[in-house]
């Protein structure tokens, strides 16, 4: 079975959804079997990545807040993410671009690197407060991750990648998808945000089930839902 998972790196609730899905996979009995593919979405396509503005200071103008309540909002995010492992420092991220950090991305999964780019992108922003949109911190990262200094420098001076890029997200919008993470399983079922490892394990058993009758059990009759709390909707693209 396929899981796609559309996400950007500085996208809080995509990190803390993705150790939430990997908490559920570890107990789906069929894990081995189970093939996740990061999919690409930018938030804010038209941030500057070398803006150096503070993540309170994004917040404080696009919510039209003040400093302290960006800091309060954040704490929040951050205890959520205490809770299941993960460290934020909101104090030391920085507001950027993640299209190149996309592009990486694509070509780590052509090493077979895939899924530690990704969790090395998102570790750089919410934890190390790096700028995952320098291009000279991404092959540094890439390296940590085993990848080649000079392919992906190359990569980053090049278009490679660029519309493999383009082309997810707008698959991901022909999807009817508005804000990440969001996972689509099988291309049959979805689930959006952050959600519960629970649900997480729920839906890839029925979707497991579905693929094999014979797995089948008897349910309580309650419908699938399609979660929609607790998930990142992105900036329009600014000219």
């Amino acid at each position: 079975m396929q899981v796609e998972i559309w996400s950007d790196y500085v996208c809080p609730f995509c990190y803390i959804g993705k150790r939430k899905f990997e908490l559920a996979l570890e107990r789906f009995a069929h894990k081995e079997q189970i093939e996740t593919v990061f999919r690409s979405f930018e938030l804010d396509p038209g941030a500057d990545p070398r803006s150096g503005k503070s993540t309170y200071s994004m917040l404080a103008a696009k919510y039209g807040m003040s400093i302290e309540k960006a800091k309060e909002t954040t704490q929040n995010v951050a205890d959520q993410a205490a809770a299941v492992g993960l460290t934020f420092h909101f104090d030391k991220a920085v507001s950027t671009n993640t299209f190149d950090a996309h592009r990486v991305v694509h070509f780590a999964a052509e090493q077979g690197k895939e899924k530690e780019m990704s969790e090395r992108l998102f570790k750089a922003h919410f934890t190390d407060g790096e700028n995952v949109g320098d291009r000279g911190r991404l092959t540094a990262l890439a390296v940590e991750v085993g990848l080649d200094a000079a392919a992906v420098a190359d990569v980053l001076a090049s278009a490679r990648f660029s519309d493999a890029v383009r082309g997810q997200e707008e698959e991901g919008s022909a999807l009817g998808i508005r804000g990440v993470p969001f996972y689509v399983v099988d291309r049959k079922y979805a689930v959006s945000g952050a959600q519960s490892p629970e649900v997480f394990l729920d839906t890839l058993n029925k979707a497991w089930n579905e693929k094999h009758p014979a797995f089948i059990q008897v349910n309580d009759g309650e419908t699938d839902a399609l979660c929609t709390d607790g998930y990142c909707a992105p900036d329009a693209p600014k000219s």
